[in-house]
């Protein structure tokens, strides 16, 4: 104590009954240390002020709960309270700036232009399909009725085995219904489908595409394109009834406001006997003939000679049946597209008085088990150029968002292949094969 004498007298009474006051009440500061312990005032004294006792929070708030008078208490709730607008604000902005951006990025969505296949939709809703809608839409409602039409006329060929129809949509636009029987009485396996495609040409496409189509600009890297196709393929059940194939399709291009710039019809049928019965070649080619005739005589022959070329097997060295028609590309440099549409029409209407009667012929004629084996063996035959070299199957499978169940339906339920078989001398089999080797002639 007596270090700190000196430090008593230079401070006067009134330090040292100040000091005396904060023994008993709160430490002592660092300033007031540093004073006591050497004896020397700070370089720039200073008014002093009490330090506020080190106590926490809790106890803070407890003494105040208690000790504070009633004017006190309702100036620290209003203290508190002030908070309020903060956090108002704070939301407020967040709302606010969320408004503005949906402002900003909205009316982007809505504006958007439809697309091709929404505005085809649109059209389709507000005002049907009639003579003067583009092709493209004259098209699909005529290959949907045609499809109607050919299921209901097969249903009733067997009515206790129903066929299943699947409806289908495209992301891009489009879709398809797909009608197939499986394991009936008269067909193995039937289908008979529509499908509808819009989509996007990439430039390698349009290139090889303008080989036969000069209408199609080849300055683009991309073409909005649109096809229409009806396909059908019928197994029969018995080894005596003919599988037979049909397919008419409509392909066209379009700048980005869905105006044509370039279009062609292609398709045809064709017969698969495994068992040859002349009359029924006869018959099925005649009934094609007739359509064709009504629009060029020179279509059938030129169009028949395509068909054995087309539906050849290279690796087998013989046709897949006994042909038909098949022609592609046809367009404006064959004849204007309202007599090409009439053409497919006719052909497409000359499907059903050209098999019906061959398929009622057959269908509950007797047959044994070795005639069902070359059945199968003749279906391998089918699905190797159905595979291999059938470029609808290829076009099908290499188009984005494909639908590959109703692509693959042209293929039998069942087939066969045999190593190193060879048919009988002088029998059925050996027949059939002798006329898939060198075509014939039928009317």
């Amino acid at each position: 104590m007596a270090a700190m004498r000196p430090c008593f007298r230079w401070g006067g009474c009134s330090l040292y009954r100040d000091l005396q006051y904060r023994r008993t009440t709160s430490p002592l500061s660092s300033t007031q240390i540093h004073f006591f312990a050497t004896g020397k005032p700070p370089s720039k004294p200073r008014p002093y002020e009490p330090e506020k006792p080190l106590v926490s929070s809790r106890s803070k708030t407890s003494q105040d709960a208690t000790s504070l008078p009633s004017n006190s208490r309702s100036q620290q709730t209003k203290n508190r309270g002030v908070a309020a607008p903060y956090w108002r604000l704070s939301i407020g902005v967040v709302l606010i700036g969320s408004i503005v951006y949906s402002m900003f990025t909205s009316p982007l969505q809505l504006t958007e232009a439809p697309s091709i296949a929404d505005r085809d939709t649109i059209s389709k809703r507000e005002s049907g399909v009639t003579e003067k809608s583009p092709m493209r839409l004259r098209m699909e409602a005529f290959i949907k009725e045609k499809q109607n039409e050919i299921v209901a006329a097969l249903q009733e060929l067997d009515p206790s085995h129903k066929f299943r129809i699947d409806t289908w949509s495209r992301p891009a636009g489009g879709g398809g219904i797909s009608c197939v029987q499986q394991d009936g009485e008269v067909f193995e396996k039937a289908g008979v489908n529509t499908s509808i495609v819009y989509g996007t040409l990439p430039r390698p496409a349009i290139e090889k595409m303008r080989v036969n189509h000069k209408a199609i600009d080849p300055d683009v890297d991309s073409l909005e394109f649109f096809a229409a196709g009806l396909s059908l393929v019928l197994h029969p059940q018995n080894p005596n009834a003919p599988t037979v194939h049909l397919n008419y399709r409509y392909f066209e291009t379009m700048d980005k406001d869905g105006k044509c710039n370039a279009w062609w019809f292609g398709g045809g049928t064709d017969l698969t006997p495994s068992y040859l019965y002349d009359e029924d070649a006869i018959h099925f080619h005649k009934c094609i003939k007739d359509a064709c005739d009504k629009h060029d005589r020179g279509y059938y022959p030129r169009f028949k000679q395509w068909c054995d070329k087309y539906f050849y097997i290279p690796h087998r060295q013989e046709s897949r049946g006994v042909g038909g028609i098949f022609f592609d590309d046809l367009d404006v440099e064959e004849k204007d597209q309202e007599q090409l549409f009439s053409f497919v029409k006719d052909c497409l209407a000359s499907f059903l008085p050209g098999y019906l009667p061959i398929i009622t012929r057959r269908k509950d004629m007797p047959f044994e088990d070795r005639e069902k084996q070359w059945q199968q063996l003749r279906r391998g035959r089918y699905v190797e150029f159905n595979l291999v070299h059938d470029r609808g199957t290829s076009f099908g499978l290499n188009t984005p968002s494909a639908r590959v169940e109703s692509i693959l339906m042209s293929l039998p339920l069942t087939a066969r292949w045999l190593y190193m078989h060879e048919a009988e001398k002088g029998s059925r089999e050996e027949r059939i094969l002798t006329v898939l080797k060198r075509p014939v002639e039928w009317v």
